[in-house]
């Protein structure tokens, strides 16, 4: 009995897990699923700028062809994806964010993390948009423009994982890599209606510096997705069985269902007011953590900051300066960085990195382990997670660089706005990011950050699977999706 035929529309709504198992049952052709992905690039990219760099249609639709015609790879063999425009694939230009530094750089091989994407069969097009070097929480940059909001074009996507997020949340994508330093990952899929998680800091391979005082990176890359589990399987290729951290060994072990009647959430929401945030986010999110109760989880709402936020701050943003600063002097030199024409906040960033003393970074590195020691007393207690806003503002209008105020509160730097990342950044925390729900007046989405501890990604999975499941969250987004 042949199975009946789907549109483009249907196909390109399925999830990563489902798409994977219609294709090694050959209920779906991959010759099939590129022309609907093109189809789609075609329909609602030229709207929202999430795809850029895309690479010749013939060349793709000749690959479709070949992986039609081979051996199954893996659980990824036919399906396209795009690579976030701050890591590297072979022969495709990485021009991180349109900066003027990387203008015509196409790299001679792939980063570790996306040659395991394509051994596990998936199709490359081409990039997702980022802001100029990855810096800020709002996708722009002069060479491929704005990446704009699927539910209100007028607003934010987000970022820097802005264009990976929007490719999932209108179809072009069924998943994406991103990564995340201060929200990158956590603030795009609160802001699409996804889920994504940000892995225990060096379970993935990235770029270190040596002038960071800590034990791990505070960057990562990590997967966006329209499914805890397709988060999971992701996350598994992404970082190769022999990177694991325990108990995240293997697909299956991270998504066996947990037993959530006891489980323990503090919820921080604005560290007791040490963040200033819109009005509704809290109540939206608060909302949304009531189905963890129905499940028998306790949700505790902390009356008293854990930790001074003041100086969370001051370490994370002395510690992000002097890691950027060297990183960027030693990829591209201070006298290219002081002349080429890159963004103020990259200027600023490096200028500031360089007058940053080793007492000042030794000091910030103190705070950072005072931080983790006090966490890890707050998981001794009893406590199987810390639970966030992803955000402290809905998406703001495209036109604006960054917002300059919160609720009366003005905003000293470029990032102050995204305060609510750093507790979870700094300690090097696995963290998902499950949808909330959406705005009342604003029609556009807000997530929660949920994060534990350190190794603990498949824990964190599975509470986010739960929630999945039990709110019957979907992927369809028809608010979002439906670009005419």
């Amino acid at each position: 009995m042949s199975m009946p035929l789907l549109s483009y529309n249907d196909i390109l709504a399925l999830d990563a897990t489902s798409l994977s198992n219609a294709l090694e049952n050959s209920d779906i052709g991959i010759v099939e699923l590129m022309k609907a992905t093109l189809h789609q690039v075609d329909r609602v990219n030229p709207s929202v700028h999430a795809i850029v760099s895309l690479r010749d249609r013939n060349e793709l639709m000749e690959e479709a062809a070949q992986a039609s015609r081979s051996p199954r790879k893996g659980w990824l063999h036919g399906i396209p994806i795009a690579i976030k425009d701050l890591s590297n694939c072979k022969g495709i230009p990485t021009t991180f964010g349109g900066s003027p530094l990387f203008k015509d750089f196409v790299p001679g091989q792939s980063d570790p993390f996306v040659q395991r994407l394509i051994d596990a069969g998936a199709i490359v097009i081409g990039k997702t948009n980022t802001p100029e070097s990855g810096l800020g929480s709002h996708t722009f940059n002069k060479r491929w423009g704005t990446t704009r909001n699927p539910c209100n074009l007028s607003r934010s996507a987000g970022g820097s994982s802005g264009g990976a997020a929007v490719a999932v949340a209108t179809h072009i994508l069924v998943l994406a890599d991103g990564s995340d330093m201060m929200g990158s990952l956590r603030n795009p899929a609160g802001w699409n209606n996804l889920y994504s998680i940000r892995p225990t800091a060096g379970m993935l391979e990235y770029l270190e510096s040596d002038r960071n005082p800590l034990d791990y990176p505070i960057s990562t890359v990590g997967p966006i997705a329209r499914s805890p589990e397709d988060l999971a399987r992701c996350l598994e290729t992404m970082a190769g069985s022999d990177r694991f951290q325990a108990p995240l060994d293997s697909f299956q072990a991270s998504m066996e269902q947990l037993d959530m009647k006891g489980l323990k959430i503090a919820w921080l929401g604005d560290w007791a007011g040490a963040y200033p945030v819109e009005k509704d986010i809290l109540g939206l999110c608060r909302l949304a953590l009531c189905t963890f109760e129905k499940m028998g989880v306790e949700i505790d709402d902390m009356k008293k900051p854990i930790f001074p936020a003041n100086k969370l701050w001051k370490s994370w943003t002395t510690i992000r300066s002097a890691v950027i600063s060297s990183v960027e002097i030693l990829v591209h030199g201070k006298d290219a960085l002081r002349k080429s024409n890159i963004r103020s906040e990259l200027k600023w960033e490096v200028e500031r990195g360089l007058t940053i003393s080793d007492e000042e970074l030794a000091a910030a590195g103190f705070i950072a382990k005072e931080w983790s020691v006090r966490l890890e007393q707050l998981f001794t207690e009893g406590y199987d997670a810390i639970a966030l806003p992803s955000a402290q503002v809905w998406p703001f209008p495209v036109d604006w660089d960054w917002p300059k105020e919160i609720s009366g509160r003005r905003m000293d730097t470029y990032h102050r706005w995204m305060e609510i990342a750093v507790p979870i950044s700094l300690a090097g925390l696995p963290c998902v990011t499950i949808p909330a729900g959406f705005g009342a007046d604003s029609g556009v989405s807000m997530g929660i950050q949920i994060a534990g501890r350190r190794g603990e990604d498949a824990k964190l999975l599975q509470i986010a699977n739960a929630y999945h499941g039990s709110t019957g969250w979907h992927s369809r987004q028809p608010e979002c999706s439906d670009i005419s």
